[in-house]
């Protein structure tokens, strides 16, 4: 089960999701038990477009294991992407309430507590994740993004810059990079014109 599991991750940083998918379902079929196996493919089914299989999976996982915190992450992003903004933030809560160091479940939070228009509870959560010390070019960037639909200009200039600081010129951070920097080209407009 071992190598099938590096095989579907390897798979996976190729960008061939169909074939990590298949890998995964074999696992799952091998134990169907694995929480784990279920979220993962439950991830991919959401990566490739397939959200209602997602979903099935998230709660299949849940149902095995429902101290996954990842799961109740990944569901909670399917419920935000599909606007169940309520739904998505009961389940970050879940997922923190179970792992207070998941910096993504906080980051995520953040971005749904943001599309609601409640920026102090974002900046909240961006700054508890910048205490946990990892992601901080993510943080930077969502916490930018915050600031600057609060119309907090110069402090979004700031967290845009530190996150280009903190992110590589190249490699898997390009479209957070582009992000930003189309982020900062939208800040400045006004002043250019």
């Amino acid at each position: 089960m071992k190598s099938l599991r590096t095989l579907a991750n390897s798979k996976v940083k190729q960008g061939d999701y169909n074939s990590a998918i298949a890998l995964l379902t074999q696992l799952i079929n091998l134990n169907p038990t694995s929480a784990s196996d279920y979220n993962n493919r439950g991830l991919l089914y959401f990566q490739s477009g397939q959200a209602y299989k997602a979903l099935f999976d998230y709660n299949q996982a849940l149902r095995i294991d429902p101290r996954l915190d990842s799961a109740y992450n990944n569901r909670a992003n399917y419920y935000a992407s599909v606007g169940q903004l309520a739904e998505a933030l009961t389940d970050y809560e879940q997922a923190i309430d179970l792992n207070p160091g998941n910096i993504r479940t906080w980051i995520n939070q953040a971005i749904t507590f943001r599309e609601l228009g409640l920026y102090d509870l974002a900046l909240e959560n961006l700054d508890m994740a910048l205490m946990l010390g990892c992601l901080e070019d993510h943080v930077y960037a969502q916490r930018g993004r915050t600031y600057h639909l609060r119309g907090d200009w110069n402090c979004a200039i700031s967290d845009y810059q530190k996150a280009l600081k903190c992110l590589p010129l190249s490699g898997s951070s390009d479209s957070l990079r582009k992000k930003v920097e189309n982020w900062i080209n939208d800040l400045l407009k006004p002043l250019k014109a």
